[in-house]
């Protein structure tokens, strides 16, 4: 299967059903990201309910906090 994956394209040799096989694939952990599906917004609670099929867009989205804000 191939997939478009935060801009790059990947082909995919096992059968992933959903994002939450796809995080795993990719030894990614769910916490903290949210998920971009071909235009619609998906959070961790949907990762499972989620379909995969060949072509589609994804987009990866990590939140990290820190630093400083400095307002020059």
């Amino acid at each position: 299967m191939r997939l478009l994956i935060n801009g790059q394209a990947h082909d995919v040799s096992l059968s992933l059903s959903n994002l939450k096989e796809l995080l795993s694939y990719l030894n990614l952990t769910p916490e903290g990201r949210i998920i971009e599906l071909n235009d619609s917004i998906y959070l961790e609670e949907s990762f499972s309910s989620s379909s995969l099929k060949e072509g589609d867009k994804i987009e990866i989205i990590q939140f990290m906090g820190g630093g400083n804000y400095v307002n020059l």
